[in-house]
């Protein structure tokens, strides 16, 4: 597989503070990638850094070849790259289809947008139910399944997956996950998913990194990583 998206010794944080520290990594296209660690370790910042939202201070981002640091956050969507964030960002007074409309409104085509309504409510099917109700009072589960939605609309070539499982019980974190392996399949997607679910994320990606204090401290395929002892002892929960 190719190279989609790659971080060279990137450094990132807010005033004084320093989120990364060179932090390189790759994603390849077609692919699904994970990056784990505890919270605090760096890893909604390393998103963040990706799309535009926290400037890069040292270091390059390239995606597709072209470096993408430095420019603003509508741009990097308009290339291809969609975030969902984590903490269930639903324009809660907006229903579920203007909050799904707003994920397109880089896009004119018109006709492509209601097609692309049509497939995510395929994918989603209880949104289509919900289309005229406020965002803010679907149940977790349902406003995480939206914001996939929305992001998914801008038709990205690469999703990044901010703690997709984050307060959702054990069967909604199951059906999520197999909602984005279907979507990654179907869809050939190439995602990047930020997790403390380690086992969960282990489970669909092929590639994995962990962050501790901004800094890559391991990386490999899932097989390589729980093999080794020291780890999956220290960042794993093995």
């Amino acid at each position: 597989m190719a190279e989609l998206l790659s971080l060279t010794k990137v450094c990132a944080g807010y005033g004084r503070i320093e989120a990364l520290s060179d932090v390189s990594l790759s994603v390849q296209a077609g692919g699904i990638t994970a990056l784990l660690g505890a919270n605090g370790a760096g890893k909604s910042t390393a998103l963040n850094t990706i799309c535009g939202i926290v400037s890069a201070r040292k270091g390059e981002i390239r995606f597709d070849g072209n470096r993408i640091d430095g420019l603003g956050s509508d741009r990097i969507v308009s290339l291809g790259i969609s975030q969902v964030p984590e903490g269930r960002e639903v324009f809660h007074q907006m229903t579920v289809l203007e909050n799904l409309l707003l994920g397109a409104h880089q896009r004119n085509d018109a006709a492509g947008i209601a097609r692309d309504l049509e497939v995510m409510c395929g994918y989603f099917p209880i949104l289509k139910q919900r289309f005229r109700q406020m965002a803010g009072t679907l149940s977790g589960g349902e406003q995480q399944m939206l914001l996939i939605a929305r992001a998914l609309m801008a038709r990205p070539r690469l999703l990044l997956l901010d703690e997709p499982s984050l307060g959702l019980s054990p069967l909604l974190v199951q059906q999520v996950f197999e909602t984005i392996t279907r979507l990654h399949r179907e869809e050939r997607l190439t995602l990047l998913i930020v997790e403390q679910n380690a086992a969960i994320a282990l489970d669909v990606a092929q590639y994995a990194y962990i962050l501790e204090n901004g800094e890559v401290a391991a990386h490999g395929t899932p097989a390589e990583l729980t093999r080794n002892d020291a780890v999956a002892s220290a960042y794993l929960g093995m």
